[in-house]
C-alpha cells in the first residue's frame, strides 16, 4: 500500500511527492560531494534515485487510473467483471469507486437482457407447442373443428398473444421496478386451466386437482399461471408412466395460502434443491433449458411468497413444490428478486484474490505514453532473477574497483554486466547478437592486456555501442544509434518491469516470512561471522584480504558505485529483454518525383572528386620538384595539409551514397542510374583513401609516429573499407548489410588496435627515428604508459630510461631508484606486469650520473 493512500487530496499528494523527490535529490548531492565522489557519477544516482522515490509513491496514485483504462476496454468487448481494485481516499479513489459501481450496473444489466433473451425463448416454447399440437389435430381432421375447438384454439393464441406481451414488460427490470396486477383469483379454475393446458402440450400424464371450490385467492392471474404452468410442466416431465401428479391448495386465516405439486419421481435431492431454482439449473434425467423453476421462484417472491422444494409426507416419495403466499398486498418486486441475482460489486476496496468473478486489471506500463508505439512491452514477465543479477554486479564493482585504476576487476565487472544483459536477450542465440557479444568481450577484456589511454576509451565505446545494436537487432546506422540512446532511456522505460520484478508473489504472511527470512539470515552473518573471525587470526587474515577496507567516505563512494554499476547492468538488461523498434519503419524514404533531382547532385559530387583524384595524381606524377615549384613547399609539409578534410570528405561521400540511394526509384534503369553514378563516386572516394593514407605515411616519417595519428590511419582505412563493402554489396543488391558490416568491421579493427601493444610499436619507431636523427620527445614516451615501458627499457640507455619512468604516470616525479609502488590484483594488467618487471631490470643497472635531474636536461 503507497504511503500516500489516506490522503484525501491530490494536491496534497502532487506537493508531498514533490518535496519527497526534492529531499533525496538534495541529500543524495549533498552527501556525494561531501564524500568526494565525482559529478559524473553523482548526478546520474542522484536523478535515478529521485525517479524511484516518484516512481514509488506515485504507483499508487496512477494505479486505479490505468486499471479503469483497461477495464474501460475490457467492457468495450463485452466483459464487464473487470474492477478497478485501490484503496486511495482522494478524487482518484472516489473515481474508482464510482467506475465500480457503473461496472456493476452494467454487468446486472447485461445480465438481465441476457436473462430476458432466455425467458423470451423458454415462455415462448410451451404455448406454441400446444397451439402448434392443435391446430395440427384440425389440420390432419383427427378433430372436427367444432367452435369449441376452434375456440380452444383462439384462446391458446390469445395467451400467446399476452405472454409476448409480459414477457416484453420483463424489460422494465432494467428500470428496476415490475408491477404486479392483483386481482381476486378462483384459484381452482386457473389450475385446472393448467392442467388442461400441460396435458395439451403433450405431456401423456393424469393431473389430479384437490383445491377447494370456492377459493379464491389474491395473485395476478397472468403472472400465477406461468407458475403453475411451468411448475406442473416441470412434475409431468419427471413422474413415472402410470402415476398421476397431484396438486393441493389450502388457506389461513389471515388471508395467506399455499399450493403444492407432487409427483411420484425421484424426488429432489436435499443438496440440489437450490440449484434447480437457478437459471439452466437442469439435470440429466429431467431434460429442458432449466428456466421454468426460476421463473417460477421468481413469480412467487412478485407476490412476496416463496417457492421451494421441501421433504415429501412420510411414506411418500417423489418431489413435492410448496408456494407459500402470506396474506393479500400490492406488492413490488425490485430487480434485485430477478431468478439470476446479481449482486453489485461493493464500493469499497477488494483485497486482490477477494472478489471472486471479478478481473483484477493490473497497474501496469505507466511509461509507455513517452515512447509512442515504438517500445511496446513484448515480454512483460516479471524477473525478479534479473535484478538479483544486476544488484551482484553492483556490489562486486562497489567491492572491487573503488579506488583502483582500470585493470584486472574492471574487465570482470563489465564482462559480468554484459553477461547478465546478454542472457536476458530473446535473441542471444542469433548470428549478429552471438558476433557482437563476442567483439564487445574481446574489446573490455583487452583492457586486463594492454592499458592504452585513448585506444582502450575507445575499446570500451565501441564494445558498448556494438553490444547494444547487437541485443536490439539493429540494422541500420540509425538503428545503431537510437539503441545507445535506448540504453540510458531504458532506466525510465523500465520502471514499471522493475515495480513487478521487486514484488513478492504470494499470500502476506509468504512476503512475511521472506523478509523476516532474510532478516534472521543477516544478523545470524553478522553475530556468528564477528565472532568466529576475532576467534582465529588466520581467517580474520582472509577476511583482511578479501574485504576492503570502509571508512565513511568510501562506503559513499562505494554505494554510489553499486547504484551506478548495477542500474546501469540493471538497464542494459532491460533493453536487452525488451527492446524498442530501432530502425525506420518500411517507406521511411520518399522517392524523386524525378531521376534527376538525385542524379545531377550526385554528379556533381563525382566531378568534385575527380578534380581532386586528377590533381594527386599530378603531384605523384610531378614529383617533390613539381611541388616546391608549385606550391613552395617541400612534399612533407605538402602531405601535412588536409588530412582532416579528406577524413570528413570521404565521411560525407558515405552519406550522399546513402542519400542517393534513399530518393532512388526502384525500376530497373534507376537502379542501374544508382550504381552507375554512385559506383564512380566510390572509386574516386578510395582514390581519396589512398591519399590520405599516403601522405599520413609520409607526415609520420618526417614528424613521428603517435597514437592517435595510428588511429587516424585506422579511421581512414576503415571508412575505405565501408566504401569497398557498399560498392560489392550495392552491385550484388545486398547494400542492407552495409550498416552491420561497417559496425562490426569497426569494431573488428578497434578490437585488434587494443590487443595489439599500440603503445610499445609507436615507441620503437620513436626509437627508431631517435637513432637516425637524434630527436627524441621523452614526454610523449612517458605518456605511452606501461605498455611501452618494456621497448624503452629495452632500447634506451639506463639514464634515458630512468627519465622515462620519472615522466610517466607511475613515477610521480620519483627517479626508479625512489619509486616502489606494489600493483594489486584488482587493477593487474599484464602491461603493468611487464613494467614492474623492466622497472625491477633498470633498477639493478648502474644508472650514470644525470647532469641536473630530467627536467633539466629534457
Amino acid at each position: 500500500m503507497s504511503a500516500l493512500t489516506r490522503i484525501s487530496s491530490i494536491k496534497v499528494k502532487l506537493g508531498l511527492l514533490v518535496v519527497a523527490a526534492s529531499l533525496v535529490t538534495a541529500l543524495v548531492a549533498t552527501v556525494g560531494s561531501a564524500a568526494g565522489v565525482s559529478p559524473w557519477l553523482t548526478l546520474p544516482v542522484t536523478l535515478f534515485l529521485a525517479l524511484l522515490v516518484t516512481q514509488l509513491l506515485a504507483s499508487g496514485m496512477v494505479a486505479p487510473l490505468v486499471q479503469m483504462t483497461e477495464a474501460a476496454r475490457a467492457m468495450a468487448r463485452g466483459a464487464y467483471d473487470a474492477r478497478v481494485l485501490t484503496a486511495n481516499a482522494d478524487e482518484v479513489g472516489e473515481l474508482a469507486r464510482s467506475f465500480n459501481v457503473m461496472a456493476a450496473d452494467l454487468q446486472r444489466v447485461d445480465a438481465e437482457r441476457r436473462d430476458l433473451i432466455a425467458t423470451v425463448s423458454h415462455e415462448l416454447r410451451t404455448p406454441v407447442a400446444a397451439l402448434s399440437a392443435q391446430l395440427e389435430n384440425l389440420a390432419d381432421g383427427v378433430v372436427e373443428p367444432t367452435p369449441e375447438r376452434l375456440g380452444s384454439t383462439l384462446a391458446s393464441a390469445e395467451r400467446l398473444g399476452d405472454l409476448l406481451a409480459d414477457l416484453l414488460a420483463l424489460s422494465r427490470l432494467e428500470a428496476g421496478v415490475v408491477d404486479l396486477d392483483p386481482v381476486a383469483v378462483d384459484l381452482s379454475s386457473l389450475v385446472a386451466g393448467c392442467a388442461e393446458e400441460v396435458a395439451a402440450a403433450g405431456r401423456d400424464v393424469d393431473i389430479e386437482v384437490d383445491v377447494p371450490a370456492d377459493m379464491q385467492v389474491w395473485a395476478d392471474p397472468v403472472r400465477l399461471r406461468q407458475l403453475l404452468i411451468n411448475g406442473l410442466d416441470n412434475a409431468a416431465r419427471h413422474a413415472p408412466e402410470g402415476t398421476a401428479v397431484e396438486v393441493h391448495a389450502g388457506g389461513g386465516e389471515d388471508g395467506s395460502w399455499w399450493l403444492e405439486v407432487l409427483d411420484a419421481g425421484a424426488g429432489v435431492a436435499p443438496a440440489d434443491r437450490e440449484r434447480v431454482f437457478e437459471r439452466f439449473g437442469t439435470d440429466a434425467e429431467g431434460g429442458g433449458t432449466g428456466l421454468g423453476l426460476a421463473v417460477s421462484r421468481w413469480v412467487a417472491r412478485l407476490h412476496g411468497g416463496s417457492l421451494a422444494f421441501v421433504d415429501p409426507e412420510p411414506g411418500r416419495t417423489g418431489a413435492r413444490l410448496r408456494l407459500e403466499v402470506p396474506g393479500p398486498r400490492l406488492v413490488a418486486a425490485r430487480s434485485g428478486a430477478t431468478p439470476q441475482q446479481v449482486v453489485p460489486a461493493p464500493a469499497f476496496t477488494v483485497p486482490v484474490g477477494s472478489a471472486p468473478g471479478t478481473t483484477p486489471v493490473p497497474a501496469d506500463d505507466s511509461t509507455a505514453f513517452l515512447f509512442g508505439g515504438r517500445w511496446p512491452e513484448r515480454r512483460p514477465d516479471r524477473a525478479p532473477w534479473i535484478v538479483a543479477a544486476a544488484a551482484l554486479v553492483g556490489v562486486l564493482a562497489a567491492a572491487t574497483v573503488v579506488g583502483v585504476g582500470p585493470g584486472l576487476m574492471w574487465s570482470l565487472v563489465l564482462v559480468a554486466a554484459g553477461a547478465v544483459a546478454w542472457t536476458a536477450s530473446p535473441r542471444r542465440t542469433q548470428p549478429f547478437t552471438v558476433l557482437c557479444t563476442t567483439l564487445a568481450t574481446a574489446a573490455v577484456l583487452s583492457m586486463t592486456i594492454h592499458l592504452q589511454g585513448g585506444v582502450t576509451a575507445l575499446a570500451l565505446f565501441a564494445a558498448a555501442g556494438t553490444f547494444l545494436a547487437g541485443v536490439t537487432g539493429a540494422t541500420t546506422l540509425r538503428g545503431m544509434l537510437v539503441s545507445g540512446l535506448a540504453w540510458p532511456m531504458s532506466a525510465l522505460r523500465g520502471l514499471a518491469w522493475l515495480g513487478r520484478s521487486l514484488q513478492v508473489t504470494g499470500h502476506r504472511s509468504r512476503r512475511t516470512a521472506v523478509v523476516r527470512t532474510v532478516a534472521a539470515s543477516l544478523v545470524g552473518l553478522a553475530v556468528f561471522g564477528f565472532l568466529l573471525v576475532s576467534a582465529d587470526a588466520m581467517l580474520t587474515d582472509w577476511v583482511t584480504r578479501l574485504v576492503p577496507d570502509i571508512s565513511v567516505d568510501t562506503a559513499v563512494a562505494r554505494t554510489f558505485v553499486a547504484l551506478a554499476i548495477g542500474g546501469m547492468t540493471l538497464a542494459a538488461a532491460y533493453l536487452a529483454l525488451n527492446p524498442p523498434e530501432v530502425d525506420p519503419r518500411p517507406g521511411h524514404g520518399l522517392t524523386a518525383t524525378n531521376r534527376w533531382e538525385w542524379v545531377v547532385p550526385v554528379l556533381a559530387v563525382v566531378a568534385v572528386f575527380a578534380v581532386f583524384v586528377v590533381v594527386q595524381v599530378t603531384v605523384v606524377i610531378g614529383g617533390d620538384a613539381y611541388v616546391r615549384r608549385t606550391t613552395g613547399l617541400t612534399y612533407s609539409e605538402y602531405a601535412r595539409q588536409g588530412f582532416f578534410q579528406m577524413v570528413l570528405a570521404t565521411a560525407l561521400a558515405l552519406v550522399v551514397v546513402w542519400l542517393a540511394a534513399r530518393r532512388a526509384g526502384t525500376t530497373t534503369r534507376d537502379r542501374r542510374w544508382l550504381i552507375g553514378t554512385t559506383g564512380a563516386l566510390c572509386l574516386l572516394v578510395l582514390g581519396v583513401v589512398a591519399t590520405a593514407l599516403g601522405r599520413l605515411a609520409v607526415y609520420q616519417d618526417a614528424y613521428g609516429y603517435t597514437v592517435a595519428r595510428v588511429l587516424a590511419y585506422a579511421v581512414e582505412g576503415w571508412l575505405g573499407l565501408v566504401v569497398l563493402a557498399v560498392m560489392v554489396l550495392g552491385a550484388v543488391g545486398r547494400g542492407a548489410f552495409v550498416p552491420r558490416v561497417a559496425l562490426v568491421s569497426g569494431t573488428a579493427i578497434i578490437v585488434a588496435l587494443s590487443w595489439f601493444n599500440t603503445s610499445a610499436w609507436v615507441a620503437e619507431r620513436n626509437i627508431d627515428r631517435y637513432e637516425a636523427t637524434g630527436k627524441l620527445d621523452l614526454h610523449y614516451l612517458s605518456d605511452l604508459g606501461d605498455a611501452a615501458f618494456p621497448v624503452v627499457v629495452e632500447r634506451l640507455p639506463a639514464s634515458t630510461a630512468a627519465c622515462v619512468w620519472e615522466f610517466g604516470p607511475h613515477g610521480d616525479g620519483m627517479l626508479p631508484m625512489e619509486a616502489s609502488e606494489p600493483v594489486g590484483l584488482r587493477e593487474w594488467t599484464w602491461d603493468r606486469a611487464r613494467a614492474e618487471e623492466a622497472l625491477s631490470h633498470l633498477r639493478d643497472q648502474e644508472v650514470e650520473d644525470l647532469p641536473a635531474g630530467c627536467y633539466d636536461e629534457y
